[in-house]
């Protein structure tokens, strides 16, 4: 590789694949209203209910400081509800809603058909390949992310 070769760079690969990644994300779940992090929330809340918004944030390897927004905005939007804590009334547990729950429902065939899109230009066998790959880089490197996955926090 050489040194000035911008397109050959594994970062800015990963950073073109993550643009394309969401493009394709929001072309097929447009009439949802929904974004990635918006869906990595609500597919969270749906495994692990009534969750803090610190746990919620590890579990879906969101920024600290992105998440409350991110919270709020869904419970705008009807899909989220927060509630306060048993022990601690300031801290606010999280959990979907039915209508939450209907519209990731709703929109799992769209995502699966955005995840398709993303891979299609590889072979059965090379997607196989990039996904544990890819899984690879991720788990190797999580300490070194703004938001790393907790442990535990992955099924």
């Amino acid at each position: 590789m050489l040194p000035g070769n911008l397109h050959l760079k594994p970062g800015h690969l990963i950073r073109r694949a993550q643009q394309i990644s969401v493009s394709i994300f929001l072309d097929e779940c447009r009439e949802y209203d929904i974004t990635p992090m918006q869906y990595a929330v609500l597919a969270v809340l749906r495994s692990t209910p009534d969750l803090d918004q610190i746990s919620l944030a590890h579990r879906a390897a969101l920024d600290r400081s992105t998440i409350g927004g991110l919270a709020e905005r869904l419970e705008e939007k009807g899909w989220l509800r927060r509630v306060p804590g048993v022990e601690d009334r300031r801290q606010k547990l999280l959990s979907l809603t039915e209508e939450g729950l209907r519209v990731l429902e709703a929109v799992e065939p769209a995502v699966e058909r955005s995840q398709a899109r993303i891979l299609a230009p590889l072979t059965p066998e090379e997607r196989a390949i990039f996904t544990a790959l890819l899984e690879r880089i991720v788990d190797e490197n999580n300490e070194a992310s703004r938001a790393p996955l907790k442990e535990g926090a992955r099924p």
